[in-house]
């Protein structure tokens, strides 16, 4: 008798480490990806007395700089969630934009979020096209005859 009840504790205990796994399973998931904000950072930057230098040694590295224009600097970041079975989705985006003038120094500053966030709602899993729809026989016939002409006809006479 003593065995058995020795096995069921085992059972328990089993029970409750797979009901654990599987609990752990069904939790959500956040991430965080690109530049970390830090607001005492980032209050610290002032327009007229920074320069790219300074930026540079506060903040770190940009996200990425603008090619045209006025020298712009974005620090991007997002947060993102994930229930379980279910498509990653944004929680929160910020873009700390700074903006130097032509010898380098800070002329301002702008923060924003997901206020200017696009959602963005696809048709379904196909992309729509300008052009009318072909079958498949247009599409296995459709070319014979376009270009030059048919086999052994020879270029016409000038």
């Amino acid at each position: 008798m003593r065995s058995i009840g020795r096995n069921s504790g085992h059972f328990l205990v089993v029970g409750a480490v797979a009901l654990a796994l599987l609990a752990g399973g069904c939790s959500s998931i956040n991430d965080r990806r690109g530049y970390i904000v830090s607001p005492a950072l980032v209050d610290a930057i002032q327009p007229g007395i920074d320069n790219r230098l300074s930026v540079s040694q506060t903040l770190g590295r940009p996200t990425f700089t603008s090619q045209y224009g006025t020298q712009t600097w974005y620090y991007v970041s997002s947060q993102t969630g994930q229930k379980p079975f279910t498509a990653p989705s944004i929680i929160g985006h910020s873009v700390l934009k700074v903006e130097f003038d032509a010898s380098g120094n800070v002329t301002s500053t702008d923060r924003t979020g997901m206020d200017l966030v696009a959602k963005i709602n696809p048709d379904g899993t196909e992309t729509p096209t300008l052009g009318r729809e072909r079958g498949f026989l247009e599409d296995l016939f459709g070319n014979i005859g376009s270009v030059g002409g048919l086999p052994g006809q020879g270029a016409p006479a000038p």
